[in-house]
């Protein structure tokens, strides 16, 4: 009884998850970014539409008790920084983040746990059951995905009458749909970089002004420090505003008894861990002197006011915290002797430099651990218009001995999870990028291209190639670990998993990765890929 109801609730999971997914290429969907693309206010308009439609009001979110954060690098890891300590003070945790890295309820999260799959599906057919009423012959239209998702989450928070909720902005921040709340307690912002330069312009002071888009009157805003320009930026859109902006100190100004550890390994995160510290504490800080909110441990009872000062909040509480804190795909290590992985989901040039600093930070530990050879492997893809030869010039100095890409996809059989489909670009598009990607690489080693190319799975696509004994190009995330670890990793060596077929000509390049003791392989330059490798080497992330 008990594996049939597992399997009624997976089958309509899966449902939600599809229909779910006709979001992301609907005709009205592409209409609504064509029509909003050269007036961006418009999609705020369009927001509060589409959540008035589901049966929220926009005054319903001052409920939340909002932290808003944005930046280009690291604002999804302070979200978690700032969740985790707030979590460990008794409150009733929301946070919702985005992309997903294997399932799409990890999007939306209660007390640090993405919510159930019976949850996720009985939330989602309410609000897509209100908005697909609510169609007529005017109204016609449904939410692109991500905006229906904030939607989503907006609901599930509300409804399960959560204390506070930590919100990750999707793109920018002036006009990016989670900016439809209006009363935040604070809000921060992350390191600022080039990122979405389509959509938020061609330099950093361009972008500096749309992410200070989320400041409102009167709420405070902290932001790590920035480079001159963007700060001034940051500065005058507090100012035109009106609310105080602060600048996070060093992580090492704070005091703390013995050596300060993070959860998150890499030095980048010291910064965000900084900006954690600040906007947890100004949350303390409102939520003691108000007793505004609702507290599982029963502070203040809900609507009293308190006289009471915010406590002594001892900053070494919030530094065991941030130790505690986890936030996979981001430097994140997973050991599978003999073969290590490095996973982190650096897209952009600034944050590829500190996952290059990371790998060669914690490498030389493992490699000496190992006791004998060695071989490193780059497992490698990019999405959207990022600039993919600048980021792999980046990782030239880590002396690969192959390079490997792949396009995000989990596995080449019809049986793919859906929460792992993307229906906006080709898989020829995909495959040409892997390619592209491939000759930039080798390009930038100085080698001369092979004339001819040569397939790498038996039978597979014609795009699938290989021009040099370190640099190969996969169909799938699973046919590249597969290859890549060469049956030493008894995760992907599961019966259940479907084995690729790979001419024997490559199976004998791949001699050194059999004899070497120990592989090491960094997974980078997407989320996405990040993703779909964890889908196969963590199999809880799957349950």
């Amino acid at each position: 009884m008990k594996s049939l109801r597992s399997c009624r609730v997976m089958n309509v999971f899966q449902d939600a998850v599809c229909t779910l997914n006709t979001l992301q290429t609907n005709a009205s969907a592409l209409e609504q970014v064509k029509r909003e693309r050269g007036h961006p206010q418009l999609q705020l308009q369009a927001m509060r539409g589409f959540l008035q439609r589901a049966g929220l009001k926009v005054e319903e979110l001052d409920r939340l008790n909002i932290i808003h954060v944005t930046g280009t690098k690291g604002k999804g890891s302070t979200c978690a920084f700032t969740e985790q300590i707030l979590r460990k003070y008794g409150f009733r945790t929301g946070f919702y983040s985005s992309p997903h890295l294997v399932q799409v309820r990890e999007r939306i999260r209660i007390n640090g746990l993405p919510i159930g799959k019976e949850l996720f599906t009985k939330y989602f057919w309410q609000v897509y059951g209100r908005l697909e009423e609510t169609k007529d012959a005017q109204i016609s239209s449904m939410p692109a995905y991500f905006r229906f998702l904030t939607i989503l989450a907006f609901h599930v928070f509300l409804q399960e009458k959560v204390d506070l909720a930590v919100i990750e902005v999707g793109i920018g921040g002036a006009y990016d749909c989670t900016n439809i709340i209006r009363r935040p307690w604070v809000c921060g912002i992350s390191s600022l970089g080039i990122d979405h330069t389509s959509i938020l312009g061609d330099t950093i002071e361009k972008i500096a002004w749309q992410k200070g888009g989320i400041f409102k009157l009167g709420v405070p805003a902290f932001t790590v420090k920035q480079p001159d320009g963007p700060m001034k930026v940051l500065q005058e859109r507090a100012e035109e505003i009106g609310c105080s902006l602060s600048v996070c100190p060093d992580l090492e100004e704070y005091e703390s008894e013995g050596s300060l550890s993070l959860g998150l390994t890499g030095h980048h995160q010291r910064s965000n861990a900084s900006l954690a510290l600040q906007l947890s504490h100004t949350w303390l800080q409102r939520h003691f002197l108000t007793g505004a909110v609702r507290s599982t441990h029963n502070v203040k009872q809900p609507g009293t006011r308190s006289n009471r000062l915010a406590p002594d909040l001892d900053p070494t509480d919030h530094l065991k915290c941030l130790a505690e804190t986890e936030w996979p795909g981001r430097n994140q290590t997973l050991q599978h002797s003999p073969v290590t992985y490095f996973l982190d989901g650096a897209h952009t040039t600034r944050s590829m430099l500190a996952c290059v600093r990371w790998f060669n930070e914690v490498t030389p530990q493992h490699e000496r651990n190992a006791g004998g050879s060695v071989v490193r492997v780059l497992l490698f893809n990019a999405t959207g218009e990022r600039d993919c030869a600048a980021m792999l010039k980046l990782l030239v100095p880590c002396h690969f001995d192959f390079a490997v890409f792949c396009p995000n996809i989990t596995e080449a059989i019809a049986t793919c999870n859906a929460d792992q489909q993307n229906f906006n670009v080709s898989v020829e598009n995909m495959l040409s990028r892997c390619l592209d990607n491939q000759q930039s690489w080798r390009v930038l080693n100085g080698q001369e291209e092979k004339p001819e190319a040569e397939l790498l799975i038996r039978g597979g696509l014609p795009l699938v190639a290989e021009r040099h004994t370190d640099t190969l190009v996969f169909p799938c995330i699973l046919s590249a670990l597969q290859w890549i670890s060469q049956g030493r990793d008894s995760v992907l060596s599961d019966p259940n998993k479907c084995v690729i077929p790979v001419k024997p000509s490559i199976n004998t390049k791949a001699a050194p990765l059999r004899e070497a003791v120990s592989i090491h392989v960094l997974i980078t330059g997407s989320l996405h890929l990040v993703g779909g490798a964890l889908k196969h080497l963590d199999p809880s992330l799957n349950s």
